[in-house]
C-alpha cells in the first residue's frame, strides 16, 4: 500500500482473542491495530474515529450479533470485514451467511484444532487480502443471479446417471480464494443435475469447509457434499476439499475417476491448494476437464491451470471487475493459462457450453 500500513480494527467480546489478533496484526511491518472493540456499539464508534481500513469481526456478541452489525456496516459505512469466528456449528454457519451478506473472507478463532501458530500464517494474508478487496457501492459482493434467471436449476434434485451406465468422460475443477465461496456458489447454482462432476478447492478453514459444501447443496441441483477421499466422480455430484486437506483425483482402472485427499506440504502457502487440485486434474483428465480459477489474492491454482491447458483442457478465469481480488484470475492471465476470461455471471454459461451433460432421469 505504498509504504501506509494497512489499520485494523479488532471487534471480538473476549478480551484474549482481542489480544491474540492484535499481537499477530502488529507483528507484521506493513500491518497496525488502529484499536479494538469488545461489541459492535463500541466497534461503530471506533470506525467513524479511526476510519480503519479492515475489521475483524466476530459473529457472536453481546448487545448486538455480528450479523447484524454487519448489516449496518454495510448499508452505512462500508469496509472489508474478516469473519473471525468459533467452529461450533451455529457459528459456522452465521459466517458463511456473514460472507453472502458482504464479509470478505472467514478464519477460524485460536484454539482447539486452529492454533496462535496457524493464526500467525493466516491472518496477516488474509488482512492483506482483504484490504485489496474490491467492494461494491453498498459493500456487499457480486449479488447472485436471480432465481428467474435459472428456473430449471431449482425444478428438480434428481441426480441422474449417464444414460449408458459407463462412468462420466469429463471432469469440471474450480478454485478460489478471497471472495470465492459466494461466486463458487453463483457458478454451482447455476448449473443443472446432469453436469459431469466437479471437484473444487476453495482457500477454507477446516469446519467451514463441511457447513460451505452443506450450503451448497441446499441450492444447488448438483449433490454437493465435502470430499472424504475414495468418491467416485459421478454424473450430478460435486465435492469441495476440506479445510487443511489437498483434494486430487485419480484414475480409475477401467474408466472414471475418484476423489484422493492427503496432508503434504502448503502449496502457495495454502492447503487445500488449488494449484494441488489442477495438476493432478491436468496429470488424470487431460483434454477430458474444464478448469475455472476464480476471485482470490495471490497466485494459486495459475501454474496448474496453464497445465490443464498444456493438457488440452478448457480453461476460465474470472475478469477482474467481476472479482474480490484480481490476484489469482490476473497470474493466471499473465501466463496464458486462461483460454477464456470472462465476468462471474458468464461462467456457467461458458461451462455449460463445453460440457457433456446427460439428460434428466
Amino acid at each position: 500500500m505504498s509504504g501506509k500500513k494497512i489499520r485494523v480494527l479488532v471487534v471480538d467480546d473476549s478480551a484474549i482473542v482481542r489480544k491474540v489478533l492484535a499481537d499477530v496484526l502488529n507483528q507484521q511491518p506493513d500491518i497496525e491495530v488502529a484499536g479494538t472493540a469488545p461489541d459492535a456499539f463500541v466497534a461503530r464508534d471506533k470506525i467513524v474515529a479511526l476510519r480503519p481500513d479492515v475489521v475483524t469481526l466476530d459473529v457472536e456478541m453481546p448487545r448486538m450479533d455480528g450479523l447484524t452489525f454487519l448489516d449496518k456496516l454495510m448499508k452505512h459505512y462500508p469496509l472489508p470485514v474478516i469473519v473471525v469466528s468459533s467452529l461450533t456449528q451455529n457459528s459456522t454457519r452465521a459466517a458463511l451467511e456473514a460472507l453472502n451478506r458482504g464479509a470478505v473472507d472467514v478464519l477460524a478463532k485460536p484454539g482447539g484444532p486452529y492454533s496462535v501458530a496457524d493464526l500467525k500464517d493466516d491472518l496477516p494474508q488474509r488482512v492483506r487480502a482483504a484490504a485489496a478487496a474490491r467492494l461494491r457501492r453498498n459493500g456487499a459482493p457480486p449479488p447472485a443471479p436471480a432465481a428467474a434467471a435459472r428456473p430449471q436449476v431449482f425444478e428438480s434434485r434428481a441426480i441422474p446417471a449417464a444414460a449408458s451406465g459407463e462412468p462420466p468422460q469429463q471432469v469440471i475443477a474450480i478454485g478460489a480464494s478471497t471472495g470465492g465461496t459466494v461466486a463458487i456458489e453463483q457458478v454451482l447454482a447455476a448449473l443443472p443435475a446432469g453436469m459431469p462432476p466437479v471437484v473444487v478447492a476453495q482457500h477454507i478453514p477446516p469446519g467451514f469447509s463441511t457447513t460451505f459444501a452443506q450450503r451448497l447443496n441446499k441450492v444447488c441441483a448438483l449433490e454437493v457434499k465435502e470430499a472424504e477421499g475414495g468418491e467416485r466422480l459421478e454424473f450430478g455430484r460435486a465435492f469441495v476439499a476440506p479445510g487443511n486437506r489437498h483434494l486430487e483425483i485419480e484414475r480409475i482402472p477401467g474408466g472414471g475417476w475418484r476423489t484422493r485427499l492427503h496432508d503434504g506440504p502448503k502449496v502457495c502457502y495454502q492447503r487445500p491448494s488449488v494449484d494441488v487440485l489442477f495438476r493432478s486434474v491436468a496429470r488424470e483428465a487431460g483434454a477430458q476437464a474444464i478448469g475455472v480459477l476464480l476471485t482470490g489474492m495471490g497466485a494459486d491454482g495459475a501454474a496448474g491451470l496453464l497445465e490443464m491447458r498444456r493438457a488440452g483442457a478448457g480453461t476460465i478465469a474470472q475478469n477482474e471487475e467481476t472479482c474480490v481480488v484480481f490476484g489469482m484470475p490476473r497470474e493466471a492471465i499473465r501466463m496464458g493459462a486462461a483460454e477464456q476470461v470472462l465476468p462471474l455471471e458468464d461462467i456457467a454459461g461458458a461451462i455449460l457450453r463445453r460440457a457433456r451433460v446427460t439428460a434428466a432421469a
